[in-house]
């Protein structure tokens, strides 16, 4: 027999009467809150393993990583995504967020474009999405229909999904290869999915992105040695860690080496 689905991310909130708590207090309750959304991702550390020990093998037989989503959740994955060219040095299409409703609903609510359980599926087949690829659906309540239908029709071209919600037993899950339920409990204001859901999304894709960086060997030790040198205090950053790495060379002859090789990691191969 099926297990209940309940919408947790949708239950009343703990706290009552908020409007007539003082600064403080708002702000010791929303904390309180905050708190719980790190122990939840902790107990949801084997799922997470499987979905980065997966899509590294993906990426590393040349797939691309992309990420579905409305609202809140979208955002959340454009924002993942976007980031690793510069952190990481990989191209800008190795890691792909989509958001329904198109890059307008990044700063503007879309009327309805959740609820297009077919335009996911649309918008995929813009990079011509394959077998090679993997997709990860973020939806906080588990059932928003334009990700469920996103990973449907890629389970059915036989293209490996993972999925990050909120809720147990939620709608999402049934069509993710690896999916993940993080129930962080009642948000603090009653339903608004950014707070608490929204943290324990962004804490699971920085956990996921960076896994997987790693496993694509971007990191060296613990640093960005791939990192896009876009400013100067990354420039400088990155002519430490030349230093730090050739023991002999100074701070000029670092500059020289980044500046012609273009990445840390390059520089500190050619002047061994």
């Amino acid at each position: 027999m099926p297990k209940e689905f309940i919408r947790i991310t949708e239950s009343s909130s703990l706290h009552n009467d908020i409007e007539k708590m003082s600064t403080a207090e708002l702000l010791s309750n929303i904390n309180s809150e905050d708190k719980k959304v790190a122990l939840a991702v902790e107990k949801v550390i084997p799922f997470i393993t499987l979905l980065v020990d997966a899509a590294a093998e993906k990426l590393q037989a040349g797939g691309r990583l992309f990420y579905i989503g409305a609202g809140t959740s979208g955002r959340l994955g454009m924002v993942d995504a976007s980031e690793c060219p510069p952190t990481y040095g990989v191209p800008d299409d190795l890691v792909v967020g989509i958001i329904a409703g198109g890059p307008q609903a990044m700063f503007h609510a879309v009327e309805n474009a959740e609820d297009d359980i077919n335009q996911a599926w649309i918008d995929l087949q813009d990079y011509k999405i394959n077998s090679l690829d993997v997709v990860v659906g973020i939806a906080a309540s588990g059932t928003t229909p334009y990700v469920i239908g996103g990973l449907k029709a890629c389970q059915e071209k036989n293209i490996l999904t993972g999925s990050i919600c909120c809720n147990e037993n939620a709608p999402i899950s049934a069509h993710a290869n690896f999916p993940i339920e993080v129930v962080v409990g009642p948000e603090f204001i009653t339903g608004s999915t950014r707070m608490k859901s929204g943290t324990a999304q962004k804490l699971v894709l920085n956990m996921l992105s960076t896994s997987v960086m790693v496993k694509l060997g971007r990191i060296k030790g613990n640093k960005m040695v791939n990192m896009q040198l876009t400013n100067q205090k990354l420039f400088d950053r990155g002519v430490q860690m030349i230093m730090d790495e050739l023991k002999s060379i100074d701070s000029t002859q670092a500059a020289a080496l980044l500046g012609k090789h273009g990445s840390v990691k390059s520089a500190i191969e050619a002047a061994k």
